[in-house]
């Protein structure tokens, strides 16, 4: 956790999140879904419907048993404040968002 805390200070000095963790001597993103699908099986659910942008999560759960009947985009509303957060995770993270470019907000 308090990586984590200095990742959130890294990023409000310019750092990206990616980089962040990096420079933390972390991966870009560390979870492990295991015990998800560990929780899953043991419930004897196959496959789900799944919430994200995240293709390694699609990947790793796939992996691991668990069949994805359908994946369900989540919706982001594009700030100043995220922007570049989200476009990270576009970029180095391979994420997948539909960005209607109505929501977006003029960065100077």
């Amino acid at each position: 956790m308090l990586d984590k805390l200095k990742a959130y200070n890294l990023q409000d000095i310019g750092y990206d999140t990616v980089d962040a963790n990096l420079v933390l001597g972390h991966h870009a993103d560390e979870r492990d879904y295991t015990p998800a699908a560990l929780i899953l099986k043991d419930l004897g659910i196959e496959s789900v419907r799944l919430l994200t942008n995240n293709p390694a999560k699609m990947e790793h759960l796939g992996r691991l048993g668990i069949q994805l009947a359908e994946r369900m985009p989540m919706e982001a509303t594009i700030t100043d404040a995220n922007v570049h957060y989200l476009f990270t995770k576009i970029a180095r993270m391979n994420h997948s968002f539909d960005l209607v470019p109505a929501h977006y907000q003029q960065i100077e």
